[in-house]
């Protein structure tokens, strides 16, 4: 990791002293969490059933030590059912029953409001291309080193964006989801919370929310920084301190860094594919890879400004050349070790995304045995996984909770 790496560890313990005893209480908040999930991989059978009676309304308002383990996290809503980051895709989730709703990947508006987007490029999933007044906008820009072309919500005001309407993001895997295509807009990160809170009210409990910091360099770059704006809202809304029911999470560490600067919230840094360099560290020269990430070293300066990591399935069960499972990494272990909880990334039913060991048939589009696959993550002893399928997630947690 070099020098490079000891400095960063340095600023995120040192930057803001006053923080420490917050940073410990951070970390030993995670205890109860690590534990339950060192339970339930050892088999515990009879104990997960209590703790599952248990993750009614009063655990789910005590903050993260809270939550249910394995924690079922709706990717970008029930997006396997819906098209991903609208309300009713956020909505349907929560029915569902799931435990965290990836409500928000957060992406600037020209004006400044945060939207809910996959990407800040919007041709892909909104109607934007049917829009003349809006076609001389579409441009090419460079998007983390990638030369991207189509529409982008910097270049949009608000009032503009709402006149857009959302659409399935891949529409050749999941044709069903097309007939929902312009049903909902696209939502503010204000409007989420808004939501939330209605629905807490209305459930009893806590909804929880996680969302994630899009490109904060290329943002900062154009004047657009998300910290601050995240936090501001944050705190405009009570949501900003450690119990709060909101996860924030980034690929990149120096955004979560930054957080941890402004607010008290969980928080979790993402993490690719081994080889691949957050682009935080492409922009600043650093050369470390999600490799020097995931050793003990990098794991422990992680936990000295985050609660946990999210990292891709492919770093907790590695595949062959073939696409099948191999043996289990010992990141499960490290991470926990060092503090950290772990909610890997991303669980879908459909062939095209399952290992080679749980396709069935030939369509790429058809459902897979996604409940081996839920089994065998599961196993692992992960805190939880993101789901586009949550209604499957909990199922399968179910029969791995009750043995």
């Amino acid at each position: 990791m070099g020098n490079k790496g000891n400095e960063n560890s340095q600023a995120a313990q040192g930057a803001r002293p006053a923080r420490t005893a917050a940073a410990l209480g951070r970390r030993s908040l995670l205890g109860a969490a690590v534990l339950g999930a060192s339970a339930t991989a050892l088999g515990a059978a009879g104990t997960a059933r209590a703790a599952d009676r248990e993750s009614g309304a009063n655990n789910m308002n005590k903050g993260l030590a809270g939550l249910p383990v394995p924690t079922v996290i709706a990717h970008r809503g029930t997006s396997g059912y819906r098209p991903e980051h609208t309300l009713g895709s956020y909505q349907l989730a929560l029915d569902m029953g799931a435990h965290i709703i990836e409500a928000g990947d957060l992406c600037p508006t020209k004006d400044g409001h945060l939207v809910c987007r996959h990407e800040p490029e919007i041709g892909g999933t909104t109607n934007v291309s049917d829009h003349p007044e809006f076609a001389e906008r579409r441009t090419t820009k460079s998007l983390d080193g990638v030369a991207t072309t189509g529409w982008f919500t910097e270049d949009f005001t608000l009032a503009e964006l709402k006149t857009l309407r959302a659409k399935e993001r891949i529409p050749g895997t999941r044709q069903h989801n097309t007939i929902y295509d312009g049903r909902w807009e696209i939502p503010t990160f204000e409007e989420v919370l808004r939501w939330r809170a209605q629905q807490s009210k209305k459930l009893g409990r806590e909804v929880w929310i996680y969302p994630e910091l899009k490109h904060p360099t290329y943002f900062r770059k154009q004047n657009l920084g998300l910290e601050e704006r995240l936090a501001k809202v944050l705190r405009a809304h009570g949501l900003h301190r450690k119990n709060s029911p909101v996860i924030i999470q980034s690929f990149e560490p120096t955004s979560i860094q930054r957080m941890n600067k402004l607010v008290d919230n969980p928080l979790a840094v993402l993490l690719s594919t081994a080889k691949s360099r957050p682009y935080d560290f492409v922009d600043s020269g650093d050369p470390r890879t999600v490799a020097d990430l995931i050793t003990p070293k990098g794991l422990a300066e992680i936990a000295s400004y985050a609660n946990g990591i999210g990292p891709t399935l492919d770093l907790i069960i590695p595949k062959d050349a073939n696409g099948k499972l191999l043996e289990s990494t010992t990141l499960v272990r490290d991470a926990h070790k060092a503090g950290l909880i772990l909610h890997p990334y991303t669980m879908r039913n459909e062939n095209t995304f399952l290992p080679a060991d749980f396709k069935k048939g030939t369509d790429p589009n058809a459902y897979g045995d996604a409940f081996g696959a839920f089994k065998a993550y599961y196993g692992t002893g992960i805190d939880g996984i993101f789901s586009d399928n949550c209604d499957t997630a909990l199922l399968a947690r179910e029969d791995f909770v009750n043995g």
